[in-house]
């Protein structure tokens, strides 16, 4: 067969994961006026964390979704208490 004609070969590397166990993830602090617009643009279009990355100076799509993961976790809900009761000190 010509070396034209074959498929191009499919490189599978199943010990690496580019993606991080929400357990490994810091706690994001964002100001009270990032999150209301993180929440109100949310509410009107949904999870396209680059529209709303672009409303918030500084701050980018992968940390607004981690952010919104997070503050939507019963795990993190007491982490971020304690992370600003620690600031209150």
């Amino acid at each position: 067969m010509d070396k034209c004609m074959q498929k191009p070969s499919k490189i599978q590397n199943c010990c690496f994961s580019g993606e991080v166990s929400s357990l490994e993830w810091e706690f994001i602090d964002m100001t009270d006026q990032e999150e209301d617009i993180i929440c109100r643009m949310h509410k009107l279009v949904g999870d396209k964390w680059v529209l709303i990355a672009g409303r918030i100076p500084g701050r980018k799509p992968e940390e607004i979704e981690r952010f919104w993961l997070m503050r939507n976790s019963d795990n993190f809900k007491s982490t971020k208490k304690e992370h600003k009761n620690g600031q209150n000190s």
